[in-house]
């Protein structure tokens, strides 16, 4: 299955495909502007921020976005967990550029502007539902030393409308093009209906639907929408659970399932702990890419990336001890840069 890239592609046209089509992956989730900028205490104090913390912003933080901008030189991103894994995705694929398609919801304003513009320059297909009642989601990212304070104000990415956007013609052409989804939990908070939607087309047409736990207060107070969708997962991703983590990956694997043509593969990553997958017959684990801790500037990110690698090469049918070899290589890049960034090509083979 495994070829070398420079190998001729004629030999075997079946195993490897040359090219990918566009729109293969499908994501859907919160985008948000990531503006980033290195701070002082005074800022964080006068906030409230604590150096190493991600929280949602509080009518406290309402003028810390529009301060951040003047006082600091800032720089953005497009971010958003789910977007920044598309994002990986489509940088390991590099060819073709749209490989990878994404939805969410942002406002007509400056902030919605400078997301369109920089998940243009990923080469993302992003297809934004826009709306002028709220401002486009922003998460501020206050760098201290090495510490960064992460604060999310989700705003418009809150107002994803199914049958304003997922159930217009083209838009529903496109999730009907892809071959694997991607979705984090987090959107389970916004649209659930929306999630359930993508992940019944895709059982039905046997394709790849995968979910993200996210975060725990997802499956503590959205468990009912969480539980509507399980069963549609064919691969479910998550992290840093408890001790029992084996015993968790393999309860959750054998969890009642919708399309039984696909068996449930559960990937769980520990940060720099080994990476546990369970599928049918086992549980394996996989020790991460070591880094040198001094080259670590920001570990935000890396299980985003790790999704974004490891889709990359499941979009190409790979076995999935590679697609968990790319998610760790696509997490080694990005731990050692600021922000869900990277170069511009990646070096995996």
């Amino acid at each position: 299955m495994k070829m070398a890239a420079d190998e001729p592609q004629a030999k075997k046209p079946k195993l490897e495909p040359a090219r990918l089509s566009e729109n293969v992956l499908f994501g859907m989730g919160n985008p948000l502007l990531d503006i980033c900028a290195v701070v002082d205490k005074d800022f964080l104090d006068k906030y409230g921020l604590k150096p190493n913390d991600q929280i949602l912003a509080e009518e406290k933080h309402k003028e810390l976005f529009e301060e951040l901008v003047k006082k600091f030189k800032v720089e953005y991103h497009a971010g958003g967990s789910t977007q920044n894994s598309v994002k990986v995705a489509q940088w390991m694929i590099q060819a073709p550029y749209k490989a990878a398609t994404f939805f969410g919801c942002i406002g007509k304003d400056k902030f919605g502007e400078i997301l369109k513009k920089k998940t243009e320059e990923a080469h993302v297909d992003a297809h934004y539902y826009e709306q002028s009642e709220v401002p486009t989601g922003t998460c501020a990212a206050c760098i201290t030393s090495d510490n960064r304070s992460l604060v999310a104000n989700l705003a418009a990415a809150n107002c994803y409308k199914k049958e304003k956007h997922l159930d217009m013609e083209q838009n529903w052409k496109l999730v009907e093009k892809a071959k694997v989804y991607y979705i984090a939990g987090f959107f389970l908070t916004v649209s659930p209906e929306s999630i359930l939607k993508v992940a019944s087309q895709a059982s039905a047409s046997n394709k790849i639907f995968s979910l993200n736990l996210s975060a725990p207060f997802i499956s503590q107070f959205y468990k009912e929408p969480m539980m509507k969708v399980l069963p549609y997962v064919d691969i479910l991703f998550g992290n840093e659970m408890t001790e029992d983590i084996k015993e968790i990956a393999r309860k959750t694997q054998a969890l009642p399932k919708v399309n039984l043509k696909r068996q449930r593969v559960v990937v769980f990553t520990q940060g720099k702990d080994d990476t546990i997958m369970a599928t049918e017959n086992e549980v394996r684990s996989f020790p991460v890419l070591i880094s040198d801790q001094s080259e670590i500037v920001d570990t935000n990110g890396a299980g985003d990336a790790f999704v974004g690698g490891f889709l990359s090469q499941l979009v190409y049918d790979r076995p999935l001890t590679e697609c968990i070899r790319a998610g760790h290589y696509a997490a080694s890049v990005i731990i050692k840069r600021s922000g869900c960034t990277f170069p511009e090509k990646p070096d995996f083979h």
